[in-house]
């Protein structure tokens, strides 16, 4: 029993040694959305303050966890009165909930660089599962200021029910009740010591 212990522990500990962290270029990423205004029009939206980083053990990153935070008070859909009412407590409630949260649970390759990224999101204080398709460019080795660097580009889309997390009413007359999530980044991997500070 006490070698199977030690065993697992090592496993543990290699795994964790072997772990890599990507954290996200915010200048070259983006966390948006889509709705449909009066089944007539899409409304396109962004949360301008989040933050998110890649972690796997295989170089190819085929093993990536994802996470990802938002700041619901920077949402922006280029119009100060919606933002404002998009922050009130008839909609998100940014003043109670503030953050929106993303931490997947399975990174599964479709074929090519097609993936089918699974996790928890939280929303409006409800966390639910949901399913979302990626697409995984790289990684690839560039020349920077810096030296060589490692890069990858992950794009995401998929659609959530708003009112699943009780955001907003339900119906979809005046805004539908799917949503359609696009974000895209671009994740530069850390060596040890810059991964340690972060």
């Amino acid at each position: 029993m006490k070698v199977f212990a030690l065993s697992v522990a090592a496993l543990l500990t290699a795994s964790l040694v072997n772990a890599q962290t990507w954290t996200v270029d915010k200048a070259h990423s983006k966390v948006g959305f889509t709705v449909t205004h009066l089944m007539l029009s899409e409304v396109d939206g962004n949360f301008k303050t989040f933050d998110a980083k890649l972690t796997a053990n295989k170089p190819d990153l085929s093993d990536a966890v994802v996470e990802l935070t938002a700041d619901v008070n920077s949402i922006n859909t280029d119009n100060e009165r919606r933002d404002g009412h998009l922050k009130s407590p008839d909609w998100f409630d940014a003043a109670k909930y503030p953050t929106i949260t993303f931490k997947s649970t399975s990174f599964q390759k479709v074929e090519g660089k097609k993936y089918k990224l699974a996790g928890n999101l939280t929303m409006h204080g409800v966390t639910k599962p949901v399913t979302l398709d990626a697409v995984l460019t790289g990684p690839v080795t560039m020349d920077s200021p810096r030296g060589k660097m490692e890069k990858a580009g992950l794009k995401v889309n998929g659609t959530i029910k708003r009112t699943d997390f009780g955001v907003g009413s339900s119906g979809g007359a005046v805004v539908s009740e799917e949503i359609e999530i696009k974000a895209a980044g671009e994740f530069a991997k850390q060596d040890g010591a810059t991964a340690e500070k972060k």
